[in-house]
């Protein structure tokens, strides 16, 4: 059986641009990327705190330390500069993968920088689901 898992996630970051006539995706400052565990391409949905809008894309990164959060083509319409967003990046795993799984949470500040993380291992080193420190 596979489970689709959350593996990363962009806690309350701002969005700084919306670019209509771009072909598509958002663009990320890649050192949210990273800390996130969002490779370039790969699918990420994005939610809007302001009216609970849903967008699944793919991400490209944006230079290091830019704070770049940008919606582009479509989803221009529904996301805009200042909106608060949570970005998550989702993966289907087998059980064996899940069980090795440290999904991460990257908080931001209001210019999109790194003001911490948190790593949430699901399984402790008995291989116990560790439910008490979710």
């Amino acid at each position: 059986m596979k489970r689709l898992m959350c593996k990363g996630k962009i806690h309350r970051a701002v969005v700084t641009e919306a670019d209509l006539n771009y072909v598509g995706s958002i663009t990320i400052d890649a050192q949210l990327m990273k800390m996130a565990n969002i490779y370039p391409y790969e699918m990420v949905q994005v939610t809007s705190l302001r009216n609970a809008t849903r967008w699944k894309t793919y991400a490209l990164p944006a230079p290091e330390g830019s704070g770049k959060i940008c919606l582009n083509g479509p989803p221009a319409h529904l996301f805009k500069p200042g909106d608060l967003v949570i970005i998550l990046s989702l993966g289907l795993l087998d059980e064996d993968e899940v069980k090795k799984l440290i999904p991460r949470v990257v908080f931001v500040d209001d210019m999109n920088q790194i003001t911490r993380y948190e790593d949430h291992p699901l399984f402790n080193d008995a291989g116990k689901m560790n439910w008490d420190s979710l």
